[in-house]
């Protein structure tokens, strides 16, 4: 049996959540995506935990879903379905469970990895991160929560600025913009999160808790949000625009999208 491509550690009252496929910048495939919800159930379950900081192996977070696995399975839109289904579910468990996640930002993060990032509720990152919703680049929509938690987070003028205009947003842009509450050192980026994140082990952690609660009262459309994400990425990606975006990405070329979306 495979190793898990998400790991588990538990440090005392804190969980250690490690995304781990590095050879793969930690890009979601649905072997993760699975993964990824057991340990989001895992971290829920468990009343020793306390607190939760999410990170990944290697020098990026996530470079977001993994094209290539999805071109390999073909754009009949089952496979984006079923990997989104456990990345949208996974997700919820992380926005209502009751210990604070705190995401870790290394290197990049991409895709349906900021998303990742958004849903936690304290991000932290490195001088040298940046984040890319890349989306539409591929001639794909968002995932991950993406489109429902960034206008929340940043607004939705600058949600639309990074959707269309795939620009990358630095750290300190990040921090600008209230993507991350806090840029440190690369070096320090696990260190710095892992004390925050005893910090919250030692307080008030049935407050905090129900302060989670209450805010994910907020987001009550999250999931159906989600499920509209995952059926719109599902019928794009078997477009000409998606089928054409996709191609582009894995050969390294620019997109022609002259389809224009016709099926």
């Amino acid at each position: 049996m495979s190793a898990p491509t998400v790991q588990v550690e538990t440090r005392g009252p804190v969980a250690l959540v490690r995304l781990s496929r590095p050879e793969s910048s930690n890009s979601i495939n649905l072997q993760m995506a699975m993964d990824l919800l057991a340990a989001a159930m895992t971290c829920s379950r468990n009343n020793n935990v306390r607190a939760v900081v999410l990170t990944g192996a290697g020098r990026n977070f996530c470079f977001g879903g993994d094209l290539r696995a999805i071109a390999s399975e073909g754009v009949d839109g089952g496979y984006l379905r079923e990997l989104t289904g456990y990345l949208h579910s996974a997700i919820s468990h992380f926005v209502r469970m009751e210990p604070p996640v705190i995401a870790a930002v290394n290197g990049t993060a991409a895709g349906a990895g900021v998303g990742l990032a958004a849903m936690a509720d304290l991000a932290l990152c490195g001088k040298s991160s940046k984040f890319n919703l890349a989306y539409t680049n591929a001639g794909l929509t968002p995932d991950g929560g993406t489109s429902f938690l960034l206008p929340r987070v940043i607004g939705a003028r600058r949600t639309m600025e990074l959707l269309l205009l795939n620009r990358p947003l630095p750290a300190q842009q990040a921090l600008d913009w209230g993507l991350v509450n806090e840029v440190v050192e690369d070096g320090e980026l696990l260190e710095r999160a892992l004390e925050l994140a005893g910090q919250l082990a030692d307080g008030a952690t049935g407050a905090f808790g129900l302060t989670k609660r209450l805010v994910a009262h907020s987001l009550g459309a999250l999931e159906s949000h989600m499920t509209l994400e995952s059926e719109t990425i599902a019928s794009q990606a078997a477009s000409v625009d998606g089928v054409e975006g996709i191609r582009a990405f894995l050969e390294k070329r620019k997109p022609d999208f002259s389809g224009n979306g016709a099926r």
